[in-house]
């Protein structure tokens, strides 16, 4: 399937027109929406560096996967309410791109179960991103 954009750090809409959700991560939200505003009060950073770091995140995905062809990997759960497919999505190399974006920093853990494959790793990268300031961590701190 081929990448035709990324709508953001963890959406992305595919060729054929379907958008899919990238299974257990979360990126900053970049655009204005309720869930910026609840992150925002969640973690008490202010919105414009909420966007700042969405931005970031969104940049470093759309490098990965702009114009690329990809493989999904389906969970027990292959929809999300929104009629989103939730996919685990790979390179044709084998990268697996949820992991990478965790790995590299550009993004927390959202876990939904059923869909928890791979949570274990997920976490594992994600300890790991912020230890060694990987990403959205070298200069802000935080996600």
């Amino acid at each position: 399937m081929l990448v035709q954009r990324v709508v953001d750090g963890d959406t992305l809409k595919l060729g054929n027109g379907e958008r899919v959700r990238l299974i257990g991560i979360d990126t900053p939200e970049m655009h204005e929406s309720s869930k910026l505003y609840r992150d925002s009060r969640r973690t008490g950073t202010d919105v414009q560096t909420i966007k700042a770091l969405g931005k970031r995140s969104y940049e470093f995905v759309r490098g990965l996967l702009e114009n690329q062809r990809v493989r999904l990997e389906f969970d027990v759960e292959k929809h999300d309410k929104y009629g989103r497919l939730l996919a685990y999505v790979y390179l044709k190399d084998g990268t697996f791109i949820n992991a990478e974006i965790v790995k590299q920093g550009y993004a927390s853990l959202l876990t939904y179960p059923p869909n928890v494959k791979y949570v274990d790793l997920f976490k594992q990268l994600y300890k790991e991103a912020r230890d060694n300031k990987n990403g959205l961590w070298k200069d802000q701190g935080g996600l």
